[in-house]
Protein backbone atom coordinates (compact mmCIF):
# COMPACT_ATOMS: atom_id res chain seq x y z
CA UNK A 1 0.00 0.00 0.00
CA UNK A 2 1.29 3.47 -0.82
CA UNK A 3 2.14 6.15 1.70
CA UNK A 4 -1.30 7.63 0.99
CA UNK A 5 -2.80 4.25 1.79
CA UNK A 6 -0.99 4.34 5.12
CA UNK A 7 -2.54 7.76 5.77
CA UNK A 8 -5.97 6.17 5.25
CA UNK A 9 -5.08 3.57 7.88
CA UNK A 10 -3.86 6.35 10.18
CA UNK A 11 -7.13 8.20 9.57
CA UNK A 12 -9.22 5.29 10.85
CA UNK A 13 -6.84 4.71 13.74
CA UNK A 14 -7.47 8.29 14.83
CA UNK A 15 -11.25 7.67 14.82
CA UNK A 16 -10.62 4.61 17.04
CA UNK A 17 -8.23 6.34 19.46
CA UNK A 18 -10.10 6.89 22.73
CA UNK A 19 -7.28 8.54 24.69
CA UNK A 20 -7.80 12.28 24.06
CA UNK A 21 -4.10 13.22 24.30
CA UNK A 22 -2.99 10.37 22.03
CA UNK A 23 -5.78 11.15 19.56
CA UNK A 24 -4.78 14.80 19.38
CA UNK A 25 -1.12 13.93 18.87
CA UNK A 26 -2.12 11.67 15.95
CA UNK A 27 -4.36 14.38 14.48
CA UNK A 28 -1.49 16.86 14.63
CA UNK A 29 0.84 14.34 12.94
CA UNK A 30 -1.52 13.22 10.15
CA UNK A 31 -3.84 16.14 9.35
CA UNK A 32 -2.85 19.44 7.72
CA UNK A 33 -3.27 22.49 9.91
CA UNK A 34 -5.90 23.96 7.57
CA UNK A 35 -8.05 20.84 7.28
CA UNK A 36 -11.73 20.08 6.95
CA UNK A 37 -14.00 17.11 7.56
CA UNK A 38 -17.50 17.22 6.10
CA UNK A 39 -20.25 14.63 6.05
CA UNK A 40 -24.07 14.91 6.06
CA UNK A 41 -24.16 15.11 9.87
CA UNK A 42 -21.01 17.03 10.78
CA UNK A 43 -18.70 19.75 9.56
CA UNK A 44 -15.35 20.50 11.15
CA UNK A 45 -12.71 23.00 10.08
CA UNK A 46 -9.28 22.85 11.66
CA UNK A 47 -7.76 20.33 14.01
CA UNK A 48 -9.59 21.54 17.12
CA UNK A 49 -13.02 21.08 15.56
CA UNK A 50 -11.97 17.76 14.04
CA UNK A 51 -10.83 16.49 17.45
CA UNK A 52 -14.11 17.62 19.04
CA UNK A 53 -16.13 15.92 16.30
CA UNK A 54 -14.32 12.62 16.75
CA UNK A 55 -14.80 12.82 20.52
CA UNK A 56 -18.53 13.45 20.03
CA UNK A 57 -18.87 10.45 17.71
CA UNK A 58 -17.06 8.25 20.23
CA UNK A 59 -19.42 9.47 22.98
CA UNK A 60 -22.44 8.71 20.79
CA UNK A 61 -21.17 5.20 19.93
CA UNK A 62 -19.15 4.04 22.98
CA UNK A 63 -17.10 0.92 22.40
CA UNK A 64 -17.70 0.89 18.65
CA UNK A 65 -14.82 0.63 16.21
CA UNK A 66 -14.26 1.84 12.67
CA UNK A 67 -13.03 -0.78 10.22
CA UNK A 68 -11.75 -0.20 6.72
CA UNK A 69 -13.51 -1.73 3.74
CA UNK A 70 -11.70 -4.04 1.36
CA UNK A 71 -10.60 -1.58 -1.33
CA UNK A 72 -8.80 1.74 -1.03
CA UNK A 73 -8.84 3.46 -4.43
CA UNK A 74 -5.99 5.97 -4.70
CA UNK A 75 -4.93 8.24 -7.52
CA UNK A 76 -3.10 11.53 -7.63
CA UNK A 77 -3.53 13.13 -4.22
CA UNK A 78 -6.85 11.57 -3.24
CA UNK A 79 -8.35 8.31 -2.03
CA UNK A 80 -11.81 6.87 -1.68
CA UNK A 81 -12.63 4.04 0.66
CA UNK A 82 -15.49 2.43 2.53
CA UNK A 83 -15.68 1.95 6.27
CA UNK A 84 -18.02 0.46 8.87
CA UNK A 85 -18.75 1.42 12.45
CA UNK A 86 -20.04 -1.09 14.97
CA UNK A 87 -19.35 -3.29 17.94
CA UNK A 88 -16.60 -5.82 17.29
CA UNK A 89 -18.01 -9.00 15.80
CA UNK A 90 -21.47 -7.50 15.26
CA UNK A 91 -23.18 -6.14 12.18
CA UNK A 92 -22.16 -2.55 11.47
CA UNK A 93 -24.58 0.13 12.65
CA UNK A 94 -23.13 2.77 10.32
CA UNK A 95 -21.61 2.27 6.87
CA UNK A 96 -20.15 4.94 4.65
CA UNK A 97 -17.45 5.97 2.28
CA UNK A 98 -15.04 8.84 2.41
CA UNK A 99 -12.97 10.73 -0.11
CA UNK A 100 -9.71 12.01 1.37
CA UNK A 101 -7.64 14.72 -0.27
CA UNK A 102 -3.95 14.88 0.61
CA UNK A 103 -1.44 17.70 0.53
CA UNK A 104 2.26 17.51 1.33
CA UNK A 105 1.93 14.05 2.88
CA UNK A 106 -0.97 14.94 5.18
CA UNK A 107 -4.74 14.72 5.06
CA UNK A 108 -6.15 18.09 4.03
CA UNK A 109 -9.86 17.35 3.51
CA UNK A 110 -12.24 14.45 3.96
CA UNK A 111 -15.69 14.34 2.40
CA UNK A 112 -17.89 11.63 3.86
CA UNK A 113 -21.05 9.95 2.66
CA UNK A 114 -23.30 7.78 4.80
CA UNK A 115 -24.83 4.70 3.23
CA UNK A 116 -26.38 3.24 6.39
CA UNK A 117 -27.29 5.04 9.58
CA UNK A 118 -29.32 3.93 12.60
CA UNK A 119 -32.97 4.90 12.59
CA UNK A 120 -34.56 6.10 15.83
Amino acid sequence: MSDLGELVNDYLAIWNETDPAARRAKIDAVWAEECSYINPMAEAHGRDQLDATIGAVQAQFPGFVFTLGEVVDIHHEQARFTWELGAEGAEAMVVGFDVAVFENGRIRDVYGFLDKIPTP
